[in-house]
């Protein structure tokens, strides 16, 4: 479900940016982008990493969750602690790098949404 990647507000006007899926064109997308503004845009852009983030986060506490005493922070009393903190960094970083396509798909909801509500 990977999609092209979304030119921000803040790099291309919406009506010059013509917005790919899957390869192909993505007129409703580009059409909707008319209508809204670009704080709305990048709203909903912050939003859409935001829930990556979250989901990745999920993901990645899921697979260090059967650690115990490895890693960098050993068996201490603080390691749940910072390695859940470490966790979130990950996340965070991964999801703002490009992260897994969720928020490619997040984005366009929202941007249609709100294209849709403004008419």
């Amino acid at each position: 479900m990977q999609t092209g990647p979304i030119n921000s507000a803040a790099t291309q006007p919406a009506a010059f940016a013509v917005q790919s899926r899957n390869g192909r064109p993505d007129l409703e997308l580009t059409k909707a982008l008319t209508r809204v503004s670009p704080q709305q845009q990048a709203r909903a852009q912050k939003t859409a990493t935001d829930f990556e983030a979250m989901f990745i986060n999920a993901m990645f506490s899921q697979m260090t969750s059967g650690l115990k005493g490895e890693g960098p922070f050993g068996s201490t009393t603080g390691t749940g602690v910072w390695r859940s903190m470490l966790t979130e960094q990950y996340s965070r970083n991964f999801a703002s790098a490009g992260g897994v396509g969720i928020s490619s798909e997040v984005y366009r909801t929202l941007i249609l949404q709100q294209a849709k509500a403004s008419r």
